[in-house]
């Protein structure tokens, strides 16, 4: 019993844990409301596995998955403890997503781009404001377009008709129209 308990506790795990061979595709029979708890908010989407990797499918069709792979990047960072592993990874942060010369650059506003100088001292929170405004750029424009796309639509379509198998579907029609009329 100990053993299915702590089972149960490992498959919830932070956004930053998540990586895409780790989502299975049965992933959404394990929830099978996850949609709904993804238009919720976005926050809810980036605690689900299936939900990032789906967001990310959009973000990549809109050439902009780099804004989700540096919240990602940054959640990851604020747990990290050790100093070494911190200046490593805030470098690596740093020339993937801010540099001018980043492969991978996300749009935030020039004033708040971080010099290399910093990286020799990092500390957990050194790249929230960043963070932060990516986030808000995916909340009030990527998010709200993902929620109408026709990859969000297909998956939502997808639960709905897992939840209503089509012969109760037909039933629920017959009784439909023998009330109805």
């Amino acid at each position: 019993m100990f053993n299915r308990a702590v089972s149960r506790l490992s498959r919830k795990r932070p956004p930053s844990d998540i990586h895409d061979s780790d989502v299975s595709s049965s992933s959404s029979h394990q929830n099978p409301k996850s949609t709904t708890k993804w238009a919720a908010s976005l926050e809810n989407l980036l605690e689900d596995p299936e939900g990032v990797k789906r967001f990310r499918e959009f973000l990549k069709k809109e050439f902009s998955e780099e804004n989700v792979l540096f919240w990602l990047a940054c959640e990851d960072f604020k747990k990290m403890q050790d100093k070494k592993q911190m200046q490593e990874k805030a470098k690596d942060i740093y020339m993937t997503f801010l540099s001018s010369k980043a492969s991978s650059q996300v749009n935030v506003e020039g004033q708040s781009r971080l010099n290399e100088k910093i990286l020799e001292e990092p500390h957990p929170l050194m790249f929230q404001k960043l963070q932060d405004q990516i986030f808000s750029l995916m909340k009030y424009d990527s998010y709200s377009r993902f929620l109408k796309s026709d990859l969000f639509l297909k998956h939502k379509r997808t639960e709905e008709e897992e939840e209503d198998p089509p012969d109760a579907q037909t039933a629920a029609k017959r009784a439909s129209r023998i009330y109805n009329t």
